[in-house]
C-alpha cells in the first residue's frame, strides 16, 4: 500500500478474536492489531478501525446476538477493552459497517448466517444495533476525545421504473426511507422514523458519515431490477455513476454540516476489464465536491463475501487463495498515479482506459 502512494486504510477489528468467550479477552489477539496498526503508521498510511463488520462471536449468537434488548451492553464491554488498548494510536472509528445490510440479510431475506425471514425480527436488529453504535460513540469519545467516530451505511439509488405510476413511485419512496434514510438518523441522531419506531434518545453520534456506494436498481411492482441498458459488473450489478451523485447530494442535504466519508466504493471485475472505467467515472463525480473527505477504494485486495465466497473478485490487488500470492492488478497502478497526481488527464485515460473523455 506504501509502494502504490496510499494514505488512508480501513480496517476492521475480528470482535469474536478479542473476546473468543463472553467476558474473556485476549491480549494477543489486540497486540497482533496494534502491531498491524503501528506498521501502517510507519508506512505513512493514517488506519480508520471498524468494529463490527458482519460477523459476531459465536457465544454472543447463541445468546441472540443483536435480537437481545441488552446487544449494546455486550458491545459496549467490547467496544471499551478495543478503545483502550488503542488510545495515542486511532483517531478515525467507525462503529458498526452496514447495519441495514447485516440485518436485511439474515432476517429479512434470510440469505445470510441466520436465515430468518421476520420484518418485524429485522427491525428489532436495526434498534438494537442503534442502541450499540450510540454507546460506542459515547465510549469512544470519552476515551479518545479528539476522535472522529461515525457508521458505514451501504447506499442504493431506488429509480421508479415507470416514473408516472404512482405503485411504483410509493415503493421506491419506501425503499429509499427504510433502505437509506432510516438507519443514517437513528444512527446519526438517534431519530427513529417509522417503521423503525417512534421513540430513541435523540443527539449527534456521528462525526462524519461514511457512504458505501455500489448499484442503483429501478423498482418495479415492489422489486428491484437492473436497468438493461446499464453497464453491470460480474455480480450483475448495474454500474451507474449517476446515481453515486443523487446519493452523495441526498445525503449532503440530510446533514449539510458534516464532513462525508466515501467508506466503500468499488466493483467486482474478475478480468479487472471495466474496474478502471469504474473508479474514474465514480471519482469524477467526487471532483465536484469539497466536503467529500476521505475516499476508500473497496478493496484493496480480493476478500471473502457472504454468499459469493471467494469468487467475487473486488480487489485492486489479485489474490490467489492457493498458494497466497498476489498480483498487482492494472487498475491498480492508474489508482496510484491518480493517487500521486492528485488529477487524471486525457494522456493517463487513454493509457489505462483507452480512448479520450473530456
Amino acid at each position: 500500500m506504501s509502494e502504490l502512494g496510499f494514505q488512508v486504510y480501513r480496517m476492521s477489528i475480528e470482535w469474536s478474536r478479542i473476546e473468543p468467550s463472553e467476558g474473556s479477552f485476549s491480549d494477543e489477539a489486540i497486540e497482533h492489531y496494534i502491531d498491524e496498526i503501528k506498521y501502517l503508521k510507519e508506512k505513512g498510511i493514517e488506519p480508520l478501525v471498524t468494529l463490527h463488520h458482519f460477523s459476531n462471536p459465536i457465544w454472543f449468537e447463541r445468546l441472540g446476538g443483536f435480537k437481545r434488548k441488552d446487544a449494546h451492553l455486550y458491545f459496549a464491554r467490547y467496544t471499551e477493552f478495543v478503545t483502550r488498548k488503542l488510545v495515542g494510536l486511532v483517531s478515525d472509528f467507525c462503529t458498526i459497517n452496514e447495519p441495514n445490510i447485516y440485518a436485511i440479510n439474515c432476517f429479512l431475506y434470510g440469505e445470510w448466517l441466520n436465515e430468518e425471514k421476520s420484518f418485524a425480527t429485522c427491525m428489532k436488529v436495526l434498534r438494537n444495533m442503534t442502541k450499540s453504535h450510540i454507546e460506542a460513540y459515547k465510549i469512544i469519545h470519552n476515551l479518545i476525545p479528539e476522535s472522529r467516530v461515525g457508521i458505514a451505511l451501504n447506499m442504493n439509488n431506488f429509480i421508479p421504473k415507470r416514473k408516472n405510476n404512482l405503485i411504483d413511485k410509493i415503493a421506491t419512496w419506501f425503499m429509499d426511507r427504510c433502505f437509506n434514510k432510516m438507519m443514517a438518523y437513528s444512527m446519526g441522531w438517534g431519530k427513529y422514523i417509522l417503521p423503525l419506531g417512534v421513540k430513541c434518545k435523540k443527539g449527534e453520534f456521528f462525526d462524519y458519515f461514511g457512504i458505501n456506494y455500489y448499484t442503483s436498481n429501478l423498482v418495479y411492482k415492489g422489486k428491484l431490477e437492473v436497468d438493461a441498458s446499464w453497464p453491470t459488473n460480474n455480480l450483475g450489478w448495474g454500474i451507474t455513476p449517476f446515481g453515486f451523485d443523487k446519493i452523495i447530494n441526498k445525503v449532503h442535504k440530510m446533514f449539510p454540516d458534516k464532513e462525508i466519508f466515501i467508506t466503500e466504493n468499488g466493483t467486482c471485475d474478475k478480468d479487472d476489464s471495466f474496474r478502471a472505467k469504474y473508479l474514474y467515472d465514480h471519482l469524477k463525480v467526487l471532483s465536484k465536491y469539497d466536503f467529500i473527505k476521505r475516499y476508500y477504494h473497496w478493496t484493496f485486495m480480493d476478500n471473502f463475501e457472504w454468499k459469493e465466497g471467494e469468487s467475487a473478485k473486488f480487489g485492486l490487488v489479485k489474490y490467489n487463495y492457493d498458494d497466497k500470492t498476489y498480483e498487482v492488478r492494472q487498475s491498480c497502478y492508474m489508482y496510484k498515479e491518480i493517487i500521486k497526481n492528485h488529477y487524471m488527464d486525457s494522456e493517463l485515460y487513454n493509457k489505462y482506459i483507452g480512448g479520450s473523455d473530456d
